[in-house]
């Protein structure tokens, strides 16, 4: 065993052995598909604290020779699996941490002082199969493949931390991807190349020297799904074993949409709510809001008008195809949402290409960005909402009236008001603060349409479900004669309690009122009936 060449297996063991560990071996099966096949490189990238190492872990204690892993592995998922016994400890693993390799390197060049660590280890193992013992990486292991046949499966940690760390260095960059190309492309000793990293890896400018890799992102993770983070039925499962409730751990933690499925929970976030027993922010925590500051302060047309957006509750169209994949060289504000997408602030519809903040925990860190300069506009109408909506309660249809007034008032240079959609849009950022008892649905079906905005009740809340139906030159009578018409609430099934029914309107030719609100109140004594 080495620190790079076939490691221990201490990683693997502590996650397996700790309170929480959530069965993800299935990924196994997967890349023993991709074992010696033209799609045997791999390129999986996801937002920070995902899972990526522990994962990597994994693949190392299953292939590498140093150990007999067959005991870690007894009783998981990929026991069962047709093709576990026959990889099983049977490749020479390369473990590279490129964080690591950054941070060791200094003064000396990444890929020389990367070369000569793992050379060291490879010449203790195999040095008695080579004439010369001076040779690069790559030409090393296509003679130790030549004489002994044995194949090798190179795992890359934190493969894109040149490219974060490193953003002004495009010759440390364009030297990096070249050596990872001559290590790996067309490299028969590989039997499989599996590499993990916050940033896809197709593009950097015009130069695609890894153009071999099959991608695995945020914005498609393909068969990948479902060990990207924790899906619906894992997290149902820890919440009734720490008796914690369900519905606030999605409120809180869900919200990042695949192909298939479509509810992913961020796995860092879930594991310290368990653990702690407490919902509160943890991956927003390992990082400052500044982070996410950076990019939504950029100057880009639309940019602003899109988050301020995704804050009201609404989804934004997203041409994710023009991103260079980079932290640098941005030309349109579709480049910085694709980017915040891979970083794990947005979430991503694939088939409808639209991007939506996907949970509290990142609204709330939306918030800490904002409050800092830059957006007080936004900020002043957001900590104007609880007071609307305590008079959306007392059913004060004047004082909503009026906080609607302010709230259209101060983001007018951000929102244009043209229609029900931006209207509705603007309703939700009014209403902002209500997040921390309701979960907030736009453009709900029910009934014989669409309810406008839902604020539904979580289960610790006593208070009632609010349905706010918008007309835009009309009258707010109409959207409330509308709500019942159209049983608008046979949406809030398995509901039963008192419903506040809220119609609001806009006019556009009014100048000192613009909206005006109407409030009713009806009950639900038992499911779907009204």
């Amino acid at each position: 065993m080495g620190i790079y060449l076939n490691p221990d297996n201490k990683g693997f063991e502590q996650a397996i052995r700790s309170k929480i560990y959530v069965d993800k071996t299935g990924l196994i099966a997967c890349t023993n598909e991709l074992l010696n096949t033209k799609e045997r490189f791999a390129c999986v990238s996801r937002p920070r604290r995902f899972g990526k190492s522990m994962a990597l872990e994994m693949l190392s204690a299953y292939y590498g020779r140093g150990c007999d892993s067959r005991k870690l592995f007894a009783g998981l998922k990929i026991e069962g699996d047709s093709s576990f016994e026959e990889h099983l400890n049977q490749y020479d693993v390369i473990y590279l941490n490129m964080q690591q390799f950054l941070i060791g390197a200094k003064k000396q060049e990444l890929t020389e002082y990367l070369e000569a660590e793992v050379l060291e280890e490879l010449l203790e193992e195999y040095g008695y199969l080579l004439k010369r013992q001076n040779m690069g990486l790559a030409d090393t292991l296509r003679k130790i493949y030549a004489k002994s046949g044995k194949q090798f499966i190179i795992l890359i940690d934190e493969w894109d931390c040149v490219m974060r760390e490193r953003q002004e260095s495009e010759e440390m960059q364009k030297q990096y991807l070249d050596f990872l190309r001559d290590l790996l492309k067309d490299q028969t000793f590989v039997a499989l190349a599996y590499m993990t990293g916050i940033l896809p890896v197709k593009k950097y400018g015009k130069h695609s020297a890894l153009n071999m890799f099959q991608e695995y992102s945020m914005t498609n993770q393909k068969a990948l799904e479902e060990y990207t983070g924790f899906t619906e039925d894992e997290v149902k499962e820890l919440c009734e074993r720490f008796d914690m409730d369900f519905a606030e751990a999605s409120n809180w933690y869900d919200g990042y949409m695949l192909k298939r499925f479509k509810h992913v929970y961020n796995p860092k976030s879930v594991v310290e709510a368990m653990s702690c027993r407490d919902f509160s922010n943890y991956w927003t925590s390992t990082e400052t809001y500044e982070a996410l500051k950076i990019y939504i302060d950029m100057d880009f047309d639309g940019l602003r008008t899109d988050i301020v957006k995704m804050l009201g509750g609404e989804r934004v169209r997203v041409n994710t195809l023009s991103f260079q994949n980079d932290m640098r060289n941005f030309k349109v504000k579709d480049d910085v949402l694709t980017l915040l997408i891979h970083l794990g602030y947005l979430g991503y519809d694939s088939e409808k290409e639209e991007a939506f903040i996907p949970n509290k925990e990142i609204v709330r860190e939306f918030e800490n960005a904002m409050s800092v300069g830059g957006w007080p506009e936004v900020m002043k109408v957001l900590k104007a909402s609880e007071r609307l909506l305590e008079d959306t309660l007392r059913c004060d249809e004047e004082k909503v009236a009026e906080g609607l007034d302010m709230a259209h008032m101060e983001v007018a240079s951000i929102l244009t008001y043209n229609d029900e959609n931006s209207l509705g849009c603007a309703i939700g950022l009014a209403y902002y603060s209500a997040r921390k008892d309701y979960k907030m649905i736009r453009e709900l079906p029910a009934g014989r349409g669409f309810a406008d905005v839902v604020f539904l009740p979580l289960p610790f809340s006593d208070k009632p479900a609010i349905l706010v139906e918008l007309k835009y030159d009309k009258s707010a009578r109409t959207a409330i004669e509308q709500i019942k018409e159209r049983q608008y609430t046979k949406a809030l099934e398995g509901y039963a309690g008192e419903i506040l029914l809220v119609g609001v309107n806009y006019d556009k030719d009014d100048k000192n009122k613009p909206h005006t609100c109407v409030i009713e109140k009806m009950k639900i004594e038992s499911a779907n009936r009204n």
